[in-house]
């Protein structure tokens, strides 16, 4: 009788004991919630100024240069503690100047200040082709024109295409007295645009293999270029915070120009046919709509810190930026192509304060569509108290 009492106690202990657990594992689960979606994904932070940056064209990755010669490939995501170091790369001996994947996504092009080219296999991380000596001097800038064609642009003016399949450049001319800043090409893989330091535009004909013209010199050096308005329109940003506008066809000199209070506007970043986003040595990154010229406001910032590049994720939903805070920040656009813009100037506000474009931007949290309702009714009235439309030409903006 009592070895069946005690036998009772035993499975009346066991039985709590399993209820207990499965308690704990319930509470547990409770306890571990899921991860939090992020509007973007999180800035990522590095050892070194990062100089460049470049979006895949096809995944959500993000390849990053900087000052030290280093490359890092991340995947990126809006999921928090999502990012991810892919692989890293310590192959330049100096300070890695411009990334740039191949339409396929495949390859990771890179130029440094040690005057070398290389490419690297994306998947593998590892270096596939390395040109050394590709510019007596160190390289500025770099331009993926298609699968088989490179464009690279130095410190002294010079500009290279390059045809990797044989590895050697069929063009190599300096018409440029200062470094080449930036390079574009015409839809048709023609007409090559360079910007430069000299304060010129550098245009060439790459079917022909030709040079064929520089622009007016115009103020400070031109740190940009970019195509717009369906090929019809050719913008480059200035050290001295203005934008130029050149009609295709009539390279020589500027159609139009826009004045940004702005230190500088140092990278140009196309979003639509008529909006694009500038980077400036103040740190802030602006919307600007072209044409009417108008500054549409901040979409980020790195408060004090100079920005030395920016770039657009292949769906357009994000820019990144990176400055000489040593970090890699990402910003929500997704709103911008929505935006419309009066041909009538808005009265400006007592304040000079740039309006707010994302929730992050300047940590104001402002909604962006109430924001965008709010000027739409602002210009309804100004359109009925306006009888006269002010000129674009030379005009100054916040």
């Amino acid at each position: 009788m009592a070895a069946s009492t005690e036998d009772l106690d035993a499975s009346v202990l066991s039985d709590k004991s399993d209820a207990e657990n499965e308690s704990d594992e319930e509470d547990g689960a409770e306890e571990s919630p899921e991860p939090r979606i992020r509007e973007t994904p999180e800035d990522i932070k590095f050892d070194a100024i990062v100089n460049t940056l470049a979006f895949h064209p096809t995944r959500d990755i993000l390849a990053a240069g900087d000052i030290d010669g280093d490359i890092y490939v991340y995947s990126y995501s809006c999921t928090e503690g999502g990012n991810k170091e892919l692989w890293s790369s310590g192959h330049h001996l100096k300070s890695c100047r411009e990334v740039a994947f191949s339409q396929d996504g495949l390859k990771l092009f890179s130029v440094s200040k040690d005057k070398s080219v290389h490419i690297m296999d994306v998947e593998e991380g590892k270096l596939v082709t390395r040109i050394p000596k590709a510019h007596s001097v160190p390289i500025n800038s770099l331009l993926v024109i298609d699968e088989n064609l490179l464009a690279t642009g130095d410190d002294c003016g010079a500009l290279k295409v390059w045809d990797m399949r044989k590895g050697t450049a069929f063009m190599d001319m300096k018409h440029h007295e200062d470094y080449i800043s930036g390079i574009t090409i015409d839809q048709a893989k023609k007409i090559l645009l360079t910007s430069s330091g000299d304060g010129t535009m550098g245009v060439f004909n790459i079917k022909r293999r030709r040079f064929e013209l520089l622009s007016e010199f115009q103020d400070g050096d031109l740190t940009s270029v970019a195509i717009m308005k369906r090929g019809r329109k050719v913008v480059c940003g200035s050290s001295e915070g203005m934008i130029y506008l050149f009609n295709w066809n009539g390279f020589g000199a500027t159609s139009d120009r826009f004045a940004i209070k702005a230190e500088s506007v140092d990278c140009i970043v196309p979003v639509t046919d008529s909006i694009l986003c500038i980077a400036s040595m103040d740190g802030v990154v602006r919307a600007i709509n072209l044409l009417p010229n108008r500054v549409l406001g901040s979409v980020g910032q790195h408060i004090g810190e100079p920005i030395e590049q920016i770039a657009r994720s292949r769906d357009a939903r994000f820019l990144a930026s990176c400055a000489h805070d040593q970090q890699v920040k990402f910003w929500d656009i997704s709103g911008l192509p929505a935006m419309m813009v009066s041909d009538y100037r808005q009265k400006k506000k007592k304040s000079g304060n740039l309006k707010s474009l994302s929730k992050k931007a300047f940590g104001v949290g402002d909604d962006f569509f109430s924001g965008l309702a709010e000027e739409t009714e602002v210009k309804k009235e100004e359109k009925e108290d306006e009888s006269e439309e002010e000129s674009d030409s030379d005009s100054d903006s916040d």
